[in-house]
C-alpha cells in the first residue's frame, strides 16, 4: 500500500490538539493513530523536546503513520489495541503522560477499500477487521450467531427498529448457503424492511452494518473498560480528548467522564462525604464539540463527530 493512498481527513482536527493544550517536552499519546493527522501537528508543537507514542491496530495506518512522522526522532509507534496503553506506557518506561487522543471513527481509507469488508456500498468478503491478526471476522459473526445473538447485537448496536426481522432474515438465508458477502447480507436486511421505510431513510444495511463492526471489534467494551485507566495515566494538568461518532459511544465518554469529575457515591442526603472517593478532574466540554459548518461542507463523514476533553486535577 502507498501511504499516499491511505486518505483520512482528521476529524475536528483544531480542536482536538487545541484541546490537548500541548507544551513543548510533554508526553503525548494517540490511541487510533491511523494516517496521523493529529499526531503531525501535535508533533510539530512539541518543537524536538517531547515525546509522542502513536498507537493502531490497523497494519495499512501503522505503515502510513511511520511515513509521516518519520521526520519526528521523539515518535514511538506500537501497533497495539489502545486498551493495551498502560502496558505499552510501562514497557517505554514512561509513567505519566500530558495528553491522550482518541478518533474512534472508522477511517475513510478503511471505509474506501472495498476488500475490508467495512461499507455495504461495495460488494466484497463480509470481513471488518481493525486488525487483520484477528481469527473471527464478520462472516464469522453472520453464519454463526444464533438469531436471538443477532437480534440482541443489532438492537443494542445498531439500535434499529427492525433488529429482530433482520435476525429472523439473516438465519433465513444462511440456511441455504452461508452468508459470505458484504451485498448478501445488504440483500438480507433488505428483505427484512418494508419498501415503504426503505425508500424514506438512509442505507438500509448501515445500522446493521455498525453493530457488526463494533461487535467483532469489541469497540464499547474496549472504550468502557480503558477510559478510567487514561485518566489515570495523566499527569496533572493533562488532557484526554477522545472523539465519538454515534450515541452509543458518547454516551460512555460523557458518564465516565462525570464520574471521574464527581465519583462520590454518598446518598445525596449526607450532608459531608463520607465515601472518601476524591475527583479525578474537570469535564472541559458540559455540551461536545461539534464541526463547523466548513467542515460539514468540506467532510460529509464527519457529520455525527463529538468531541470531549477531560482535564486531570
Amino acid at each position: 500500500m502507498d501511504q499516499k493512498d491511505f486518505k483520512h481527513i482528521s476529524v475536528l482536527f483544531k480542536e482536538t490538539v487545541d484541546g490537548l493544550n500541548v507544551t513543548p517536552g510533554g508526553i503525548y499519546v494517540d490511541g487510533t493513530l491511523g494516517g496521523a493527522g493529529h499526531a503531525k501537528s501535535v508533533c510539530e508543537q512539541l518543537k524536538g523536546e517531547g515525546r509522542f507514542i502513536g498507537i493502531d491496530q490497523d497494519e495499512d495506518a501503522i505503515a502510513t503513520a511511520t511515513e509521516r512522522l518519520k521526520e519526528f526522532p521523539f515518535v514511538t509507534i506500537v501497533r497495539s489495541n489502545y486498551e493495551a496503553m498502560a502496558s505499552v506506557l510501562k514497557e517505554l518506561g514512561i509513567d505519566k503522560v500530558n495528553g491522550i487522543m482518541l478518533d474512534l471513527g472508522v477511517s475513510s481509507y478503511q471505509l474506501d477499500t472495498a476488500e475490508r469488508g467495512f461499507t455495504y456500498k461495495v460488494d466484497a468478503p463480509l470481513d471488518m477487521r481493525m486488525d487483520n491478526r484477528m481469527d473471527k471476522t464478520a462472516k464469522d459473526i453472520v453464519n454463526e450467531y444464533s438469531e436471538m445473538e443477532l437480534f440482541r447485537m443489532i438492537r443494542d448496536y445498531g439500535e434499529d427498529q427492525f433488529a429482530k426481522n433482520i435476525a429472523k432474515h439473516i438465519v433465513r438465508m444462511r440456511q441455504e448457503k452461508p452468508i459470505e458477502t458484504t451485498f448478501e447480507l445488504v440483500e438480507a436486511i433488505k428483505a427484512a424492511i418494508p419498501a415503504k421505510i426503505r425508500m424514506n431513510t438512509g442505507h438500509p444495511a448501515k445500522k446493521t452494518f455498525q453493530a457488526i463492526r463494533i461487535e467483532l471489534n469489541r469497540e464499547l467494551e474496549v472504550l468502557e473498560n480503558t477510559l478510567d485507566d487514561m485518566i489515570e495515566l495523566l499527569a496533572p494538568g493533562g488532557r484526554l480528548c477522545v472523539i465519538t461518532f454515534h450515541s452509543l459511544e458518547d454516551r460512555i465518554v460523557k458518564v465516565k467522564f462525570k464520574e471521574n469529575e464527581d465519583p462520590c457515591t454518598c446518598p445525596k442526603s449526607f450532608p459531608v462525604c463520607v465515601c472518601g472517593k476524591k475527583s479525578k478532574g474537570k469535564v472541559i466540554t458540559r455540551k461536545p464539540i461539534l464541526p463547523s459548518e466548513e467542515e460539514l461542507e468540506m467532510n460529509s463523514r464527519s457529520k455525527s463527530a463529538k468531541l470531549r476533553i477531560f482535564e486531570k486535577a
